[in-house]
């Protein structure tokens, strides 16, 4: 069997692809699936997934599903999700009549969304009843989600740790069931982080393949990407067929090539340097990883850290421009008063007023040149196998936003996922899942790389992979039998 259709297949259970056959053979109803949901964000309320719970406009959204379940069922068949419920971030978007706060008291009392973004609409066309908004840092500056508005957002798999961030919400709420898919965006490692700390798969998509319309509020000059955080690899690979292309700028659409049946030659790097070491279970995963994917016939070619040191750093300088001019633009844009924001959010704010348009050149300049090199190693391979994390998800407070310290946040963040942000600069896909069990009990996630337009590649391999089984979610999702 091909890895594409392996891809196609992935797992039959446990899923929103699960929960949607369910639906619609009328095992299960779309009003008593949200209600299963609204239950178990309940039950699960200590996490601090959800930072915005809206009972009536899911149990709406449900109904309307479930009389065109009835009336309209062709119509309802052709929604690849019809009927699940899920979940928005609280930063990306904005759906309609959910307000968007970012995780700040800067943004609180201001007018809900009037208009669905282009990806939202996709969301909403696909059939995802909505229900609440979930927790991100403020203004998605941390790899932890502990805003301080509130909540705190806590790992289902260890509420003492982190569920990461900047969708910590998304992935704590997935982990847990109360969803079985929640939408998150990504522009530094904000999906696969998040992802990786709570055991499922995330997908940074290529730069240009998802909608960014018609406000671009999340665009960040290329490097953000809206998606969702997924519990299957199959769920992964029909979201993103359902919600990619068609972007309406201000990329063209990336197209992906032929691999249906090819042997494909897997770069792989166990370490990641002496600056932001890696622990040897984790790059002990990469190595059993390489070894199922040669055992299958695939070639694999063992990188140096050294080939991506230097593309990695700039990466994160260049995601820490971005970011602070955004964020700078954005105070004085929306009239934002900095005042109630965390010191940190200040701090990064200023960072921006202070940069000259000349450093903001280099810094744009600085990302061709990232994408330009790897660019270069996919000349020798098709995708590339690497750690996502250095270590298991840290404490609760590790990423601490009450202090002035970008450099010091930074360095913090690179600390935990050195590899995050390349992605993102570069503009190429990247793919994070599972593959093990730590000695703690905690995820041991890989995260693949390919060349853009290449998610096919990434979605076979890590279909392969899943389909290993050496991990298992904790926790069954909402109004699905087990």
């Amino acid at each position: 069997m091909s890895l594409l259709k392996t891809a196609k297949q992935g797992k039959t259970r446990g899923d929103a692809t699960a929960l949607a056959e369910a639906i619609s053979t009328g095992e299960s109803s779309c009003t008593g699936v949200m209600v299963a949901a609204l239950a178990a964000a309940t039950d699960h309320s200590g996490l601090g997934a959800i930072c915005h719970l809206d009972s009536d406009s899911g149990i709406a959204a449900a109904m309307a599903m479930e009389r065109e379940r009835i009336t309209e069922h062709v119509r309802f068949s052709a929604r690849p999700f019809a009927g699940v419920p899920t979940l928005a971030k609280d930063l990306g978007g904005p759906f309609a009549g959910f307000p968007v706060n970012a995780g700040s008291h800067a943004l609180e009392g201001r007018a809900e969304g009037s208009a669905d973004s282009d990806i939202a609409r996709r969301f909403r066309d696909a059939g995802f009843c909505l229900f609440g908004l979930t927790t991100s840092p403020e203004f998605g500056l941390s790899l932890a989600s502990e805003p301080a508005r509130g909540p705190i957002c806590r790992n289902p798999l260890d509420p003492a740790r982190t569920a990461g961030g900047s969708s910590g919400g998304a992935a704590a709420a997935v982990a847990s069931g109360i969803v079985a898919i929640a939408h998150a965006t990504d522009a530094g490692g904000s999906i696969r982080v998040p992802a990786a700390c709570c055991g499922l798969v995330g997908l940074k998509p290529t730069r240009g393949a998802m909608p960014g319309g018609p406000l671009f509020g999340n665009h960040l000059g290329g490097i953000a990407s809206e998606m969702a955080v997924c519990r299957s690899v199959r769920d992964t690979a029909l979201i993103f067929q359902t919600l990619r292309g068609k972007a309406k700028g201000p990329y063209a659409d990336p197209v992906a090539p032929d691999h249906s049946e090819s042997k494909f030659r897997i770069g792989f790097l166990t370490g990641t340097g002496a600056l932001y070491p890696t622990d040897d279970e984790r790059c002990q995963t990469v190595t059993e990883a390489t070894r199922v994917l040669e055992a299958d016939g695939h070639k694999v070619v063992p990188l140096k850290w050294e080939t991506l040191e230097k593309s990695a750093a700039t990466s994160q300088r260049v995601f820490a421009g971005i970011v602070s001019v955004n964020l700078a633009r954005l105070a004085d844009s929306a009239a934002i008063d900095m005042e109630l924001a965390e010191p940190l959010s200040r701090a990064f704010a200023e960072r921006g007023h202070r940069m000259a348009g000349t450093e903001l050149w280099g810094i744009l300049n600085d990302a061709l040149h990232v994408s330009y090199n790897v660019w270069a190693l996919f000349e020798t391979v098709d995708c590339i196998l690497t750690p996502m994390l250095s270590f298991a998800p840290p404490a609760i407070g590790s990423f601490p936003t009450d202090h002035v310290d970008t450099e010091l946040h930074l360095d913090r963040m690179a600390t935990f996922a050195p590899l995050a942000s390349l992605a993102n600069v570069s503009g190429f896909p990247a793919i994070t899942l599972p593959f093990g069990r730590a000695k703690d009990g905690l995820p041991l996630p890989v995260q693949l790389l390919a060349p853009m337009g290449h998610e096919p590649v990434l979605l076979a391999v890590a279909a392969r992979l899943e389909a290993e089984e050496r991990w298992h979610h904790r926790f069954p999702v909402a109004g699905l039998a087990a």
